[in-house]
């Protein structure tokens, strides 16, 4: 009883109210009675309404027909209007229509205490027809119409809504009501003139019987209204007609076919139908002329043969089409996402995934929810089952996420301001009852509702992983890895705030599984006993991660070693530091720590002091291109490897940072790792050097030497800096494996003494064996 005495005094009150708004108004308005949003043209509007206004509405009499002018400066605001408010032409026919659903909702909302306003016309509907012999649109309401009064203050006034006025009384008499109008902000009407020379507003109201109609030009200063001298002809029961005459360079809109594209892109989920005036062809029965001839004559050759009358065949029909034009509903689907998502079935969200984004294939994954309190909207949210082809062009805008205020679509153009580019995959729609129509990138960048919106779908979309990683079998969670697993990469790299829950979604191979993925919570629940580090190798492949000497004694020893290979991988562990309390450590760089004993511990130091000498002479030997030899505490088939210092890049981020078109060179010199040499002590080609020294031969422990850093260079992932010298002497240990000559032939000599005879040379036998005694 309380709610029916509430909507019949705001009922009445907007009876009352001469000054509010009415159907075509140029406005949206706000979802929810408590919720207000500052027009971005209210400064100038505000302006405006302390400007002159040259219109006697305080006459007794009403003239037939008076023309009236705008306010002060309004055609300077009607230009910023149609250049720069609205920078896509077409979207005209979404502000018409959401105003005619403005009047449509007040209408309805009246009606529950009002009834019989409802007697001629109980449809409820919005219909659009295109002329193109007339080059005109029409679209016609059967809302809450408007009387002369309210012609001259909705449309006179830029920026003045009676849509808002009609809520503010609401707002004043009823603190629970749930009126749902689209608009609030009294510019909507005037987009009509991105496409339009003239335009005609006939409007009848349920308060006056009388059909007003309201007329003016792109760029006059001045408009008219006058009592509708069509009222006979085409009369209005209730509601508004908007006639639009277009622009020669807007003709194109007056085709069925391209409105029908623009209703099903902007407005496909309005409350009310939307009906299009659209050509259909009919199938209809018609005579087969030449069918029914050769049947005729058939029959007519058969009796004369049998001597006997001949008779009329029956016609031989056939199936024709005719063109016929019919009102066709083009918003039949409904926004699934303002139901209890109880009540929507998978099947349901799975057919409007692959309707509203043109996929075949269903999703792997969706989550729907609503937000309400301070800031409502609600979200639909899709895990696509397969990457789109052009996921690696970061430049292009995917279009993943449809933003829409009040059911109006709005753009999917806002992807970096709803989404972070690393969710760009995320495919959904988003309705807002707080934003404005009208809405632009800037506001978007400027908007605390955006802020809120960006963070609670990026919480609901890692919220949607989590859950498909959980999910039993973990195929679907493969898939899913399979096609976005970069992208969460990136993501531990550039959204720090939410770095810890994407980590836990990170997935590698390992030397523990080669064959399967791991995630890092797996990783830590294999580990050793005492191990308080994880171990990752940066490489091209699983193989040659697998092969690299690095990994020998981590996995001689039972550590486990993540593989890391892709290109991204390295900078993200590198961003991502620790996982829990556990340090991420990088095999391949200097200053690994291995659990050791007593005993081992006493070996290392032995081994060191054994080998000092050839470390000494190695550094000497190789120079500047290595830092400092030591003896290795990771190394137990290979005689050495090359790490990199703890801050430089490693070998696979120098190479691939030489990969990039790019690069800057200059800078690629101070950010490589320094080489340290760590020679493998127990390795029977590191004792041979030792001995050769021992034996003071340091021309060939020279010659080994260099060949060991080139070829350690290449197991451990850098570049040779001369491939053919180091061709030059795998091809000298080559000959001597087939057991010839290493040393080149010697040139013939042309010249002769003056005696004509030539010196004697005596014969030097030369090992095989012993490439390097032949040395100068």
């Amino acid at each position: 009883m309380a709610l029916s005495a509430t909507m019949k005094h705001a009922a009445s009150g907007a009876v009352a109210s001469r000054a509010s708004r009415q159907a075509m108004a140029i406005p949206r308005a706000i979802a929810a009675p408590s919720l207000r949003v500052s027009a971005p043209v209210s400064f100038a509007a505000q302006q405006l309404l302390h400007g002159r206004r040259s219109m006697a509405c305080a006459a007794t009499t009403t003239p037939k027909e008076e023309t009236f002018q705008y306010q002060a400066e309004v055609d300077r605001l009607m230009d910023m209007i149609v250049n720069s408010l609205y920078s896509n032409r077409e979207v005209f026919l979404r502000e018409l229509i959401s105003n005619a659903s403005d009047a449509l909702d007040k209408v309805r909302f009246v009606s529950l205490t009002q009834p019989e306003i409802m007697k001629g016309r109980e449809e409820m509907e919005i219909r659009i027809k295109a002329d193109k012999e007339n080059n005109t649109i029409i679209i016609e309401d059967s809302g809450i119409g408007m009387s002369r009064e309210q012609l001259l203050s909705n449309l006179g006034t830029i920026a003045r809504s009676g849509t808002r006025k009609f809520m503010e009384m609401m707002k004043e008499q009823s603190k629970g009501g749930d009126n749902n109008l689209i608009g609030q902000f009294g510019v909507g009407f005037y987009s009509a003139f991105l496409v339009a020379d003239r335009v005609k507003v006939q409007s009848k109201s349920h308060e006056d019987g009388t059909q007003w109609c309201w007329e003016a030009a792109a760029g006059s200063h001045q408009y008219k209204v006058y009592e509708d001298p069509e009222a006979g002809s085409a009369p209005l029961v209730r509601g508004s007609r908007i006639t639009l005459h277009l622009k020669e360079d807007a003709q194109e809109y007056a085709d069925p076919v391209r409105l029908g594209r623009l209703i099903k892109q902007y407005s496909q989920f309005i409350s009310f139908p939307i009906k299009l005036l659209s050509m259909k062809k009919e199938p209809v029965q018609v005579v087969d002329e030449e069918a029914t001839a050769r049947k005729q004559e058939a029959a007519d050759k058969a009796a004369a043969e049998k001597g006997e009358e001949a008779k009329k065949v029956e016609p031989v029909m056939k199936t024709d089409y005719k063109e016929a034009w019919d009102w066709r509903v083009e918003n039949e689907n409904k926004p699934i996402w303002l139901r209890s998502p109880k009540e929507v079935s998978a099947e349901t969200y799975n057919d409007f995934f692959k309707q509203t984004f043109s996929e075949f294939l269903d999703p792997l994954a969706h989550v729907h929810f609503n937000v309400e309190g301070t800031i409502e909207f609600s979200s639909l949210l899709y895990i696509p089952g397969m990457a789109p082809f052009d996921q690696q062009n970061w430049n292009q805008r995917s279009r993943s996420i449809k933003l829409y205020v009040k059911r109006v679509f709005i753009s999917d153009e806002f992807d970096d301001d709803l989404m972070p580019r690393y969710l760009s995959f995320v495919k959904g729609v988003v309705d807002s009852s707080d934003l404005p129509l009208n809405v632009s990138r800037e506001i978007l960048q400027e908007s605390r509702i955006v802020r809120v919106i960006r963070k609670q779908l990026v919480r609901r979309s890692i919220e949607m992983m989590e859950d498909l990683a959980k999910k039993e079998g973990g195929e679907d969670y493969k898939t899913f890895w399979e096609s976005f697993g970069r992208n969460l990469k990136i993501g531990v790299i550039e959204d720090t705030e939410n770095r810890e829950r994407l980590s836990k979604l990170l997935r590698f191979y390992s030397s523990k599984a080669e064959d399967t993925m791991t995630s890092l919570d797996e990783y830590v629940g294999r580990m050793r006993e005492g191990q308080k580090q994880i171990f990752y190798m940066a490489a091209d492949n699983v193989q040659a991660a697998r092969a690299a000497p690095f990994v020998e004694k981590l996995v001689a020893k039972g550590y486990e070693v993540l593989y890391l290979t892709e290109a991204i991988d390295e900078a993200m562990v590198t961003n991502l530091a620790k996982y829990g309390d556990r340090e991420l450590v990088d095999v391949t760089k200097e200053g690994l720590a291995l659990e050791a004993d007593a005993e081992d511990k006493a070996k290392e130091e032995a081994l060191a002091k054994e080998f000092a000498p050839v470390v000494d002479f190695l550094k000497k030997s190789l120079g500047e291109r290595v830092e400092k030899v030591v003896v290795s505490n990771r190394l137990t088939d290979s005689p050495c490897a090359l790490v990199t210092s703890k801050f430089g890049w490693s070998a696979n981020m120098e190479r691939i940072m030489r990969t990039q078109a790019l690069g800057d060179t200059r800078s690629m010199e101070y950010m490589k790792g320094r080489k340290i040499l760590e020679i493998n002590p127990e390795h029977d080609i590191v004792r041979g050097i030792k001995q050769l020294l021992g034996e003071k031969d340091e021309d060939r422990a020279r010659d080994l030497s260099e060949l060991l850093f080139e070829t350690s260079l290449i197991t451990s992932g850098f570049q040779v800096d001369s491939p053919k010298d180091y061709a030059s002497k795998v091809f000298t240990l080559m000959k001597i494996a087939l057991g010839q000559d290493p040393a080149p032939a010697a040139a013939p000599s042309t010249s002769s003494s003056s005696s004509g005879s030539s010196k004697a040379v005596e014969a030097e036998v030369i090992d095989p064996n012993d490439p390097w005694k032949n040395k100068k």
